[in-house]
């Protein structure tokens, strides 16, 4: 907006070039001094500033949960931070990095299309060199991988890739998986050379050796969630507590926990003889157990639940009746008394 300039602000500009104090010339250049920003219809705009801030901020909580990753797998210093985010077409980015290095062609699932992530091969040797043993000292190295390195980098990507499913969990479930890893950019065509990418450049240090890794998504991949790309958004997802995002994503950690459920029915005394002579096959009886007795169901080393063994079929089974801590001493032998009834 032009700014308007107030009557007394005219008379002493009247003034002024009425004096000589000012230059005409000087008041038609700084009349002509505008903000022109050059415009290019072959790379159009697809990102506001707001979005491109919103994936920076994404992305510097990626950057700080794979420092931790790494530095613990790798046993050393390892430091990783957003240096920029930027738009440009993606043959841009594919002229932009190094032949060979290490290309991991991520699917974006439930997203469609793939996106890229592009390692350093400084960073890449190095990284191996440290889980095969060594100091992890850079070395400057220009070839493919074996495929004993690619399988260790596979590894290395597929536990990043947990790391960037929980930076963007505030934005929608990611579950990002690894498809192949190419080492010629010409081979890693995802998208047509001309269409728009938002590219996140991470600086990576490794012990005493830096690099780049570089996340390069195309806008047809994330095109569906761009309007939720904004700080309103997030805040009012964080604000508004757990999400159905974030439930999913925790029951799906959860379901893999072992928990041990130890079932004691009865308890005897055996003599040191009496074990060693046990062989595989040997059924022990247990004389003051009956079927509809109140036994108690351990969870761990702690007494969980108050329940009864039974008969399923030809199995031998445990019925829940209730949690111990909601049982008194007096409601265990009643049902003690049913059972033997």
């Amino acid at each position: 907006m032009n700014e308007v300039l107030s009557q007394d602000e005219i008379d002493q500009l009247l003034t002024a070039i009425s004096t000589g104090d000012i230059e005409t010339e000087e008041v038609s250049q700084a009349a002509d001094q505008r903000k022109i920003k050059i415009y290019d219809f072959k790379r159009p705009d697809k990102f506001s500033k707001e979005q491109i801030r919103t994936v920076s901020i994404m992305h510097e909580t990626f950057a700080r949960l794979t420092t931790t990753a790494l530095s613990a797998q790798l046993r050393s210093m390892v430091h990783v931070h957003v240096a920029s985010v930027d738009q440009l077409t993606y043959e841009e980015f594919i002229r932009s990095i190094p032949n060979p290095t290490t290309l991991g062609i991520i699917n974006m699932d439930p997203l469609k299309g793939s996106s890229v992530l592009e390692i350093d091969p400084a960073v890449t040797f190095t990284i191996i060199d440290r889980l095969f043993g060594g100091k992890g000292e850079g070395a400057k190295v220009s070839r493919d991988l074996s495929d004993i390195e690619q399988s260790v980098m596979e590894g290395i990507i597929v536990r990043i890739l947990g790391n960037l499913r929980e930076a963007w969990s505030q934005v929608i479930d990611l579950r990002p998986r690894l498809g192949q890893i190419e080492t010629n950019p010409q081979f890693a065509q995802i998208v047509p050379p001309t269409e728009m990418v938002v590219l996140v450049t991470l600086e990576t240090k490794v012990g005493e050796v830096e690099g780049m890794m570089n996340f390069c998504i195309p806008y047809l991949t994330i095109e569906p969630i761009i309007s939720k790309l904004s700080a309103q958004y997030m805040y009012s997802s964080v604000r508004s507590g757990a999400t159905t995002e974030n439930l999913n994503i925790l029951k799906d950690r959860i379901s893999t926990i072992d928990v041990p459920v130890v079932a004691e029915v009865g308890s005897m005394n055996l003599t040191v003889r009496e074990v060693l002579l046990l062989r595989n096959g040997d059924v022990i009886r247990l004389p003051n157990v009956r079927v509809g007795d109140a036994m108690v169901l351990k969870v761990g080393n702690r007494e969980k639940f108050l329940c009864r063994p039974g008969v399923v079929g030809n199995k031998i089974a445990v019925q829940i009746v209730r949690k111990l801590e909601d049982v008194s001493k007096e409601e265990f032998e009643e049902l003690s008394a049913e059972g033997e009834e």
